[in-house]
């Protein structure tokens, strides 16, 4: 009735005021806020151990009306993974516990409680374990302290639970250590400095996955993982990884054990819809459960996948995987290993009746699929429980031993913390009992510890928490009975040189589908040596296409970026794999161009030692003594050297060839028409010398005309030497007429010097051409001005028309134009003059007389 009449306000005042007086009439007293977590099984000790292990996968959340106080989420779903940690810790303490050489006369206590998969839960239990539920008491001006319950604790749970319970105790520096947290971002110390590990980081997993995958050569992959830190973080990890090693991702999805069915068939169409044949994951069981039930709907059974610790060597996932989806699955596994006597251990399970009689019925009765008769459950359709059921006989999860490297890692955690406490309490024959043990200084000791198991496997831990990374390469091969064959196909070892850090061993590898081809995941085939590859717009760097290379360049390996350029002196073959030398291009003697003209020459040669002979034999006739019959022969042996000199233009070119052809060419024809212009000249001078009074002819007689040839030459010869001294001719490589071959040829080196010497020639002939022409109606029965002109018209016509078509032919065609301009004008010289001579004395020397060479008379006709 009192409290009635008071305000609510006033009551809790009145209540507040009664807390401050009683506090200040007594000591305080510490509570633990909320309901007290009890550990499931628990022993008491002389040093405790915590442990958080999942024997429940799933809870219930209860439905609140937020009328009264909400009760605790109720676990369900027994998992027997959770006790088999909680054997395989179990083992370790007692082996310690029973031992003379480490912590001898410590025993050691231990509480597990149950994170039922939950991260909440897994963080509450976690903080319980450490501070207790005791009520305890403190003096007014002390805060409510108490030390730890136990010096350290073993996390059976995967990352995110992990991350959570390291963040809340991290600041306590009690030490935290799991055998199945791999998320890299656990490494961090800045964040979890008192976390640490017996199992590998996914840095060095997510690395070797991808070395793997480059290793077969796939290139186009899809990627799913669980999305939480576990399936994030190692995900990010090999697509950073995969990009360094030229691997591309056409899809990354992710999943979670309780996305609804639409989220899972959506993820099943991105596989369908795909093109790349290699699936890389992330996940957990439980997700790659809900993702193969939906494959099977469509009999997706030719997708290679590959897995990492979590699920590549569970025997439960290979049991529930009846439709063959993951069949020649590969991926990476904790090493296997062998403890003697834990298996034993595990399988005797009379041990956890001790502590909690409520958890070993519930794990009873689901093991041996029972039912004890008190036992609220109990349905008569049920097998009564005996408690006497032989675990051996069982086959399921619990009796299943595959994981035997992750319990191996509970056991090397438990040694790890008696080692560093029997360090500690300078343990030799007795411990020190006296020294008080503080969980920093705990933390401090198991970082440094190095030792080796019995089983002669050392253990350490490096400065980021984490042990040395080995792993087992794992590949699903299906047995005859329909068990999956676990089969250890290689090693990989991240301590070891990087190109030696993945070994397979020479075993014959099932693929999906049980093929034993390896499977083909590629964007785009590899381009082969020849080609180059162009992205794609708008596609991975993966996706791309083969472009043959250009004329002139190769590439001689497979999946080329770039065609390299040949060298100037090579060019590319028909597959544009290689550089082959080109040809060397020139006029030969050997081709049949080259002989002809070889033969034209000679045939030159041989014609005028032929009229050169007649002229010799009948040089007492009118015929050849009218004229100058010295300048004849002049002329004869300067159309022999005209026939020679090209000669000088066969064959490759060399120095002393360069510089010979083009001035022998000079001097020789300069020579010829001199001697032909002095013919000339002797004609005009001779009929001008017939006029009455004229002296003309002493004036230029034989000497004169010998020193008009000579002085004539001489220019020429000079121009010559100013040419080879200043820049003479010399052998040179075209590359650019053909790109397919080199032109061997003869650079000019001073176009003004080829050009002053063609002038020159051009000059002389010319001023011939038109003195001929003058002279061609003076009268006389042989007038040789009208040969002469005939033949320096042929010459001229020759020449001029060789300026265009020198220029314009390529290569060793315009070596073959200039040859046949020099034959063609001294075959003209040689026909034009000398033919009609010959002609004369051989077939008509009844008009080769002084009489009729003058026209005082001719021959009567019969």
């Amino acid at each position: 009735m009192f409290t009635q009449r008071w305000p609510e306000q006033g009551l809790a005042l009145l209540q507040l005021l009664l807390v401050i007086s009683l506090s200040q009439a007594q000591e305080s007293v510490c509570r633990h806020r909320g309901d007290p977590e009890n550990p499931l099984l628990s022993k008491d000790g002389d040093i405790m151990l915590g442990g958080v292990f999942n024997f429940h996968s799933k809870w219930n959340d209860r439905m609140e009306n937020y009328m009264n106080k909400p009760k605790p989420p109720q676990c369900t779903r027994l998992n027997f993974r959770g006790f088999q940690f909680t054997q395989a810790m179990l083992f370790a303490i007692e082996e310690i516990t029973n031992s003379t050489d480490l912590l001898p006369g410590i025993s050691l206590g231990y509480k597990f409680y149950d994170g039922c998969g939950s991260i909440a839960r897994g963080v509450r239990v976690a903080l319980a374990s450490a501070t207790g539920n005791e009520v305890t008491f403190a003096p007014s001006d002390k805060a409510c302290t108490r030390p730890t319950k136990v010096q350290a604790i073993m996390i059976g749970s995967s990352s995110s639970p992990c991350m959570a319970i390291a963040t809340f105790l991290g600041p306590f520096y009690i030490p935290l250590i799991s055998q199945f947290a791999t998320c890299a971002c656990l490494s961090d110390k800045t964040k979890y400095p008192s976390f640490l590990r017996t199992i590998p980081s996914d840095y060095y997993q997510s690395r070797a996955l991808a070395q793997l995958v480059k290793y077969f050569g796939w290139t186009w992959v899809g990627a799913i993982r669980t999305n939480d830190d576990y399936g994030n973080n190692g995900m990010a990890t090999f697509t950073e990884t995969a990009q360094q090693l030229g691997i591309c991702l056409e899809y990354s999805v992710s999943i979670f054990r309780t996305d609804p069915p639409d989220k899972i068939q959506q993820i099943v169409d991105i596989i369908k819809a795909s093109t790349s044949k290699v699936i890389v994951t992330f996940l957990f069981p439980t997700a790659l459960y809900l993702i193969m039930q939906e494959l099977s709907h469509h009999n997706l059974t030719a997708y290679q996948w590959v897995g990492t610790e979590t699920w590549i060597f569970d025997s439960q996932t290979a049991a529930l995987d009846r439709h063959h989806i993951l069949d020649g699955a590969i991926g990476l596994s904790i090493p296997k290993a062998h403890v003697s006597g834990m298996r034993e251990f595990i399988l005797d399970v009379k041990g956890l009746n001790s502590s909690s009689n409520e958890l070993f019925t519930e794990f009873w009765e689901t093991l041996f699929s029972c039912k004890f008769r008190q036992s609220k459950s109990s349905d008569g359709n049920q097998i009564e429980c005996t408690g006497h059921e032989d675990v051996t006989e069982v086959q399921n999860s619990f009796t299943d031993m595959t994981l035997m490297p992750i319990f191996y890692n509970v056991y090397k955690g438990v040694y790890a913390v008696a080692h560093a406490l029997h360090n500690i309490l300078s343990c030799n024959k007795t411990c020190d009992n006296k020294v008080q043990l503080d969980p920093f200084m705990i933390l401090q000791h198991i970082k440094n510890i190095r030792f080796t198991t019995k089983e002669g496997d050392e253990v350490y831990f490096d400065e980021n928490g984490d042990p040395a990374a080995k792993y087992d390469i794992i590949n699903w091969q299906p047995a005859e009975n329909g068990i999956v064959d676990f089969v250890t196909v290689g090693l990989y070892d991240a301590s070891l040189p990087a190109d030696k850090q993945l070994n397979l061993q020479n075993k014959s590898l099932i693929w999906a589908q049980n093929s034993q081809q390896v499977p083909l995941s590629v964007c785009s085939e590899k381009c082969p040596p020849g080609t180059r590859k162009v992205l794609q717009k708008g596609k991975p760097v993966c996706c791309y296409d083969c472009l043959r290379c250009a004329e002139g360049e190769i590439s001689n390996t497979t999946d080329s970026i770039t065609c390299v350029l040949c060298h100037p002196e090579f060019w590319s073959n028909e597959r544009r794999d290689a550089c082959v030398k080109k040809e060397a291009e020139f006029l030969s003697y050997e081709e049949i161009m080259g002989a002809l003209l070889t033969a034209a020459s000679l045939f030159g040669t041989c014609m005028t030692a032929v009229v050169a002979f007649i002229f010799f034999r009948y040089r007492q006739t009118p015929v050849v003594r009218a004229n100058n019959s010295e300048l004849s022969f002049l002329l004869l042996f300067s159309l022999t050297l005209c026939f020679l000199c090209s000669l000088t233009f066969i064959g490759r070119p060399s120095e002393w060839s360069c510089m010979l052809r083009h001035t022998a060419f000079g001097i020789t024809f300069v020579l010829c028409i001199s001697c032909v212009l002095g013919k000339t000249i002797v004609v005009l001078m001779a009929f001008r010398a017939t006029l009455p009074g004229s002296d003309v002819m002493k004036w230029f007689g034989p000497a004169q005309q010998k020193l008009s040839v000579l002085g004539f030459t001489l220019i020429q010869v000079i121009i010559c030497i100013l040419w080879l001294t200043i820049s003479p001719p010399f052998p040179f490589k075209n590359f650019k007429t053909f790109k397919e071959k080199i032109i061997l040829e003869c650079a000019l080196g001073s176009a003004v010097g080829f050009w002053a010497v063609l002038g020159y020639i051009g000059l002389l002939a010319m001023l011939c051409f038109i003195l001929a022409f003058l002279a061609r109606k003076l009268p006389d029965n042989f007038n040789e001005a009208k040969f002469i002109t005939f033949s320096m018209l042929i010459f001229c016509a020759v020449w001029i028309t060789f300026i265009p078509a020198y220029v314009s032919s390529p290569g060793k065609f315009s070596v073959a134009v200039e040859i046949f301009a020099i034959l063609a004008s001294s075959f003209g010289l040689l026909i034009c003059i000398f033919i009609p001579k010959c002609y004369i004395i051989l077939l008509k020397p009844e008009t080769n007389t002084k009489k009729n060479m003058m026209g005082k008379g001719a021959p009567k006709s019969s």
